[in-house]
């Protein structure tokens, strides 16, 4: 029997844009999870799904295990196999350790040292425990990309600048309208995205406030906390036109604002700029609204590029991060080997007494 190896396939922002992302979102997992507990060889498995990367984290027998895994996945999104295979990341070994630990830090991300990840990658972790299909591979590599993570941060400047979609989204803001104290600000969705970027609207002055969200006890939550007004979801189609700039986050399947609705709401304010920021996927506003005379849409790649202009002055803490995590995966991966040379676990669809679970 071939020695037992680690893996990740999937696919990140660094092949795939934007429009190829939001046809690799999961729409559930859980169904995933049972395509894949029939596959052979496959002893652990962990799901990794964020914005910016679809990944699958494991440990098979041998190379089926990586390609049944690729095919189940492809069949389940309806994604072209041989389009996937173009844009795939698919590393074993020492590799996909290192992989990971430059994910949890936030060096492998589309902004380089953003904070976001790290707590994706421990949910991801957290629920492949709860399945049951973390095994004595993937608990340790996990929980030394973990240490890995908070040592780099805690010795090098890769976080410098408070690195995130929301700073960004406001740096962004601020340059176009300058203060932001007198704009009028709504924020559409009220998940950890919505939150953050409104307080850090809020931090940078914007007093003009108002949150929507498609639960309506959690915006007016939110709005409590940060001082604001709510828009009732339903509404927002009819209220544009108060708002000079719109930021999207929501977890919505398809687009939540439209490019009529937004023609509608610049008919009613022809003078005045409208800045929309999109920072969901799949895509809350049609790509089209970006073609409207005064509509300013920014998506998430947008953002991206607009931050890449400030890693020139982090090149030197890259560098040091790199250097780092390679020493730390180096270390991993010995211990590593010896525990898959010993034989392999059980397959992760059968618990310890032999009872069967999906993994």
């Amino acid at each position: 029997m071939s020695e037992p190896r680690l893996f990740v396939i999937g696919a990140t922002h660094h092949n795939a844009p934007l429009e190829v992302r939001e046809r690799l979102v999961l729409e559930s997992e859980s169904a995933l999870r049972g395509d894949l507990a029939a596959v052979p060889g496959l002893l652990e498995l962990a799901v990794l799904c964020t914005c910016n990367r679809v990944e699958f984290y494991g440990v098979g027998t041998d190379e089926g295990a990586l390609d049944h895994v690729q095919s189940a996945y492809c069949a389940r999104q309806n994604f072209d196999p041989a389009e996937f295979e173009r844009i795939r990341i698919r590393l074993t070994g020492r590799e996909a350790a290192l992989h990971l630990f430059e994910v949890a830090s936030g060096l492998d991300s589309q902004l380089v040292g953003e904070n976001e990840i790290f707590g994706q990658v421990k949910e991801a972790y957290a629920a492949a425990q709860a399945c049951g299909t973390a095994g004595a591979v993937l608990n340790r590599v996990f929980q030394k990309a973990f240490q890995a993570a908070k040592h780099v941060r805690t010795h090098t400047g890769i976080a410098s600048g408070r690195v995130s979609v929301a700073n960004v989204a406001v740096e962004l803001a601020a340059n176009i309208f300058g203060s932001l104290a007198g704009a009028r600000v709504l924020i559409l969705g009220t998940g950890e995205i919505g939150e953050g970027t409104a307080r850090a609207f809020k931090s940078r002055g914007a007093a003009d406030l108002a949150v929507a969200g498609r639960t309506p006890e959690r915006a007016a939550e939110l709005a409590t906390g940060l001082g604001a007004a709510t828009v009732h979801f339903d509404e927002r189609d009819s209220r544009l036109a108060d708002f000079d700039i719109v930021v999207c986050s929501t977890a919505a399947p398809a687009a939540v604002l439209s490019a009529a609705a937004i023609a509608r709401a610049m008919r009613a304010r022809p003078a005045r700029p409208l800045l929309v920021i999109d920072l969901a996927l799949p895509r809350d506003v049609e790509a089209s609204a970006g073609d409207l005379q005064n509509v300013f849409l920014y998506n998430l790649d947008d953002l991206a590029k607009i931050a890449e202009a400030n890693r020139a002055a982090r090149e030197d803490e890259i560098a040091r991060c790199r250097a780092l995590l390679a020493e730390r995966a180096d270390g991993l991966w010995g211990s590593v080997q010896r525990h898959l040379a010993s034989g392999p676990a059980p397959h992760p669809g059968t618990g310890a007494a032999g009872q069967a679970t999906a993994p």
